[in-house]
Order: C-alpha cells, then structure tokens, then sequence
C-alpha cells in the first residue's frame, strides 16, 4: 500500500498534528493509558523497577525497511517487534514504548491508521503499553522510531561480551532470505532469551539483525576466532530460494542477508551440551544449532568459514 496520497482530504494535512494525535489515541486503544500514564503530558509516567531495566531504539524508514508492498499493519507490527528482538537478546521483558514519527503531511490518513492499528495489536500480544511519543513533519519521508524499555526477566541479564575460547556458537532458526518475508512475518524470541537468560552456562548473546557473518564478530572474545563450518549453517528454504534468483550460494544469504532476527549465543566448553540441547528441546519447538566454536585465533582450521572475508549489512557502507 502506498504510504502517500496527493489527495488532501485523505491525508495528514487535513488533519493537522492535534486532530492527529487525538486520531493515535484511538487508533490505540487500550495500549494507551490515560495521561500522566499515557500520552497527554511533556513526559509519560511509569512505575520504577525492581530489576534491572534495559533500554533499545529502532526505526523503519520507507524504502529502507519496508515499501508499498509491505502492508501498513505489517509495518507497524515489525517496529515493535525488531525491538523485541533486542530484549529477548538479553533475556529481557518488554513493559512500555514511546514512538517518534517524522512523515510527510501528504502522508495517507488510512494508511497511518492501518500502521497503528498493527503496531497495537502486536503491543497487546506483548503487554506492551505505548505511552507518549512526538510527531514531526519532514519533506518526501516517512520515519517511524519505537523506543522500548524493559526489566530483566530472571536474575541476570546477557551481554555480547562473555565468551571464552572452548566455547560453543549455538543459533536458533534459520538464517537467510529473510527479505522473501521473514523480515515481518518472524516471531521475537522473548521466551526463549529469557530461558537461556537463566542458563548458567550460557555465557554471551545477541540477536542477529545485520547477518551471521557481521554479528558472530560482536560475540567473539578477544585473542578468539569463531570455527564454523559451511555444513552446519543452519541455511533456510528461502535462503536456497534467493540463491537461484541472485546465483550467489545458500550459504552467502545465509550468512549476510540480515534481519533473522535469531537468537546467537555461546554455550561454556565445560557445559554438558547433550543435556543442554535435551531441556531446550522439552521447552521449545524453536529448532537450535550447534554452529561451531571459539578457537585461537592463531589456529590454523582446514574447512572452516573465513569471516574476515565476509560480511552482513553495515549502515552507512
């Protein structure tokens, strides 16, 4: 659905930015409370927390993250969700969002309508409170920008930095082709973070957003280097799908499509990795990979992926 109308009466410059904002709060629902708790004051309020809080930020912006053919509750839907993903990286749950927008005034009324009515269903499914946000207008564009706050589940959060040499790379899912569809329709793996959260042997972790080959960098420890195979990626159909469209390998949109929204982490050498394997299979459908392990980086590994000559997505390349 094109975002944009050239039709005054169907887009936001009919409206103007208080009607608009009277409009949001309908299009929201229950997912916005009432001012100060919701939007309506400078600030929106918010119970303090007993546990550590955690913070992350996203955006999609038209003609980056989605286009006409992507429909606006989709895109309202991947906004919260991407941010999700980062909280279940950390074994975090999600308690309120506020949302920024910077759009054109021509953008369509009904479309924006349809963005909300996503992006509320998808708070509901999460108990997700949207409580405040700011509105500006921007020539020829259309931003959207979640930030989401939330409270570690357990007793500890996960960070990136953790991982020893000896340690396994485990991967949920399947990686690749994700622009066939995944990259909306995925799930954030809240509860499956919050589980390996609790793991003791689970040393590090992240969620893989920018493609295997850029984000395993941020997990690897210093003096290490990751030891993966090609045959035991994890590679999906739409990953084989792409290949035969772009005739680059399985393994490349594999490693450096993005947007998996997967869970990467690191399990310690001295863990019992059958046992292991054996509570998450009891816990979860969600498929699990040993991928590989942390090695020397000096070790001379025959077969195994040369990362230094890969990479996902980088902005601003």
């Amino acid at each position: 659905m094109n975002p944009f109308t050239r039709i005054r009466a169907k887009s936001l410059r009919s409206l103007g930015e208080n009607q608009l904002i009277d409009e949001i709060r309908g299009w929201l629902g229950d997912v916005n409370p009432p001012a100060p708790f919701g939007i309506g004051d400078d600030c929106a309020v918010f119970a303090p927390a007993k546990k550590q809080q955690v913070i992350t930020v996203d955006p999609v912006i038209f003609g980056r993250h989605f286009d006409r053919r992507i429909s606006p509750e989709q895109v309202g839907a991947k906004l919260l969700k991407r941010n999700l993903s980062d909280l279940a990286a950390m074994g975090a749950k999600p308690t309120v969002a506020v949302i920024s927008l910077a759009l054109d005034a021509q953008v369509s009324t009904a479309w924006l309508k349809a963005f909300y009515i996503g992006l509320a269903k998808t708070a509901r499914t999460y108990s997700v409170k949207i409580v405040g946000g700011d509105i500006a207008q921007a020539d020829q564009v259309l931003v959207a920008t979640l930030t989401l706050v939330g409270v570690v589940s357990g007793k500890r959060l996960l960070f990136r930095d953790g991982a020893k040499i000896g340690d396994s790379i485990y991967v949920t899912g399947q990686l690749g082709g994700s622009l066939e569809s995944h990259h909306v329709d995925f799930t954030p793996l809240l509860e499956e973070g919050a589980w390996l959260a609790a793991e003791k042997d689970v040393r590090s972790m992240m969620d893989v957003s920018d493609g295997l080959a850029k984000d395993l960098r941020s997990l690897t420890p210093r003096g290490a280097k990751p030891c993966v195979r090609l045959e035991h990626l994890p590679v999906s159909p739409a990953a084989r799908r792409a290949a035969r469209r772009s005739g680059k390998a399985p393994a490349h949109h594999a490693l450096s499509d993005g947007e998996d929204y997967q869970l990467l982490f690191s399990l310690a050498a001295s863990a019992n990795r059958a046992a292991f394997e054996r509570r998450w299979a009891r816990k979860f459908k969600t498929r699990l990979t040993q991928i590989g392990l942390f090695v020397d980086a000096d070790a001379k590994i025959d077969g195994a992926i040369d990362f230094a000559a890969l990479s996902g997505y980088e902005h601003l390349r």
